[in-house]
């Protein structure tokens, strides 16, 4: 947790102009010290103390209109390079500039009017604006996080300092990953420039109950358990699935795949154990899958070890997981008592699933609350919806309730999600190289997997 007393840049009314101003003064500097360096031989010859404006006057040498063109060039470089190397300084200049703005121009301050006194009382002397008080906000940026604190005092303008989040995130182009309340404060922590914290296949790990699918963010399945993964065609849902199944089978991890448009998860049934897709077999897999929980549970409180309010990993089990795709598809094959009778499963899944290592990972178009009865869509804690999604669809998929704007961009594998904290922020899936073999490399993690276990058994059994 941050330390609030380390609250960071205090924004001013001045700060409207602070781009200008700062490059302006930082220019100028530039400029007049170039000039002082060109023409030093010249400014140590001349006789200060005899020398006079009047007598000398002003003349422009061809060297002097010389050294006029290089100090303008050196400051043109200057201003390139500064962009260039130090865009994060320039981004923290035009943020706190960004937010004065906001509070001058929605008139969050107190003012009085005070009357301009000049050398001649007796005209209309002209009336201005005085500030007496403006909201103490603060900015701060560390390892390309925004953290934003806005004092609350109880006034008049509390109630849009509580509620600033669409305001910074559109204006300062981040996402929102946290807000917190504390004594006297409210901070909002903002993720600048998202799509740099995207990775690559390579780099997604599951450890330690959570899986890391942003350099930012990590879904802790172990406490925020069930995901629900919606998005249409060609939003990135079937490459985003296959990387979780990958990063999964790098651990000790029981996988089941369902499958019922036989597609691309499907294929996966060449290469590895507990890949169905069609009907029977998918539901009796379900059925399976709610038994070994209950079982696990049972035999988990009568393990020497069990200690209450510990879970699965504690006595050392392996998680199960069920990754459902199309699940709205698959329904729609049932009959009104197969489909009750599958929700009723899944529901007690994701109500129970969580101590015993139990955990689903749904995949859908769109979650329709007729498929999803009961309240079971709101017990998944990770949600994410992929490429293009109407405002109806994200409504299904967080909340009619939630207050966020969701922008569309052409980007595959982008889209929105929430890990659980009831805060929406902006996705991307982690970069699937061209042309890669996922079935190979699963059919190589699942062929190692066998390898060792078999090892293991001999080495239980005493044999060769």
């Amino acid at each position: 947790m941050r330390k609030i007393w380390n609250k960071g840049h205090r924004i001013r009314a001045s700060d409207k102009h602070l781009v200008y101003h700062f490059s302006i003064g930082t220019l100028l500097f530039v400029f007049v010290a170039v000039l002082l360096l060109l023409n030093i031989k010249q400014l140590m010859r001349t006789d200060w103390e005899h020398f006079s404006l009047f007598e000398n006057g002003l003349t422009l040498s061809p060297y002097n209109f010389i050294t006029i063109l290089i100090a303008t060039g050196v400051c043109a470089l200057v201003a390139f390079l500064y962009y260039r190397f130090c865009y994060d300084s320039f981004k923290k200049l035009l943020h706190r500039q960004k937010l004065a703005r906001m509070v001058l121009e929605n008139k969050w301050y107190e003012a009085d009017t005070v009357q301009d006194s000049g050398f001649f009382t007796d005209l209309q002397s002209r009336s201005r604006e005085k500030i007496v008080w403006f909201p103490k906000i603060y900015y701060q940026m560390d390892n390309g996080l925004l953290y934003i604190l806005c004092e609350i005092t109880m006034g008049k303008y509390q109630e849009q300092l509580l509620s600033l989040e669409d305001k910074l995130e559109s204006g300062l182009y981040c996402e929102l990953t946290d807000k917190t309340l504390h004594d006297g404060y409210i901070e909002y922590t903002l993720l600048y420039d998202m799509i740099a914290n995207r990775i690559s296949i390579d780099e997604v790990i599951a450890e330690n109950g959570g899986l890391r699918l942003m350099k930012n963010l990590v879904w802790e399945y172990d406490s925020l358990p069930h995901a629900l993964i919606c998005g249409g065609t060609g939003g990135g849902k079937t490459y985003f699935l296959l990387t979780i199944i990958e990063a999964l089978l790098r651990t000790n991890v029981d996988l089941y795949i369902l499958d019922p448009k036989n597609a691309d998860l499907a294929d996966l049934g060449t290469v590895m154990e507990n890949v169905y897709h069609t009907k029977d077999d998918m539901i009796d897999c379900v059925n399976a899958f709610y038994d070994g929980m209950v079982t696990r549970s049972e035999e988990m409180k009568l393990h020497p070890n069990y200690r209450t309010g510990e879970n699965y990993a504690y006595l050392g089990l392996a998680p199960q997981f069920l990754i459902f795709d199309e699940y709205v598809a698959f329904l729609e094959m049932l009959t009104t008592k197969e489909s009750t009778a599958l929700l009723s499963q899944l529901k007690k899944i994701v109500m129970l699933g969580r101590q015993a290592g139990y955990f689903l990972i749904v995949a859908c178009q769109r979650p329709d609350a007729k498929y999803f009865g009961d309240g079971i869509r709101d017990n998944f804690n990770f949600r994410v919806g992929l490429g293009r999604m109407s405002e109806l669809g994200y409504g299904m998929l967080f909340g009619s309730d939630v207050k966020k704007q969701f922008f569309q961009k052409r980007i595959k594998g982008r889209g929105y999600c929430d890990v659980g904290t009831s805060v929406i922020s902006e996705f991307y899936t982690p970069l699937v190289p061209k042309g890669y073999d996922f079935l190979g490399t699963i059919g190589e993690l699942t062929y190692i997997r066998q390898d060792g276990q078999v090892a293991c058994e001999a080495k239980a059994t005493g044999t060769d």
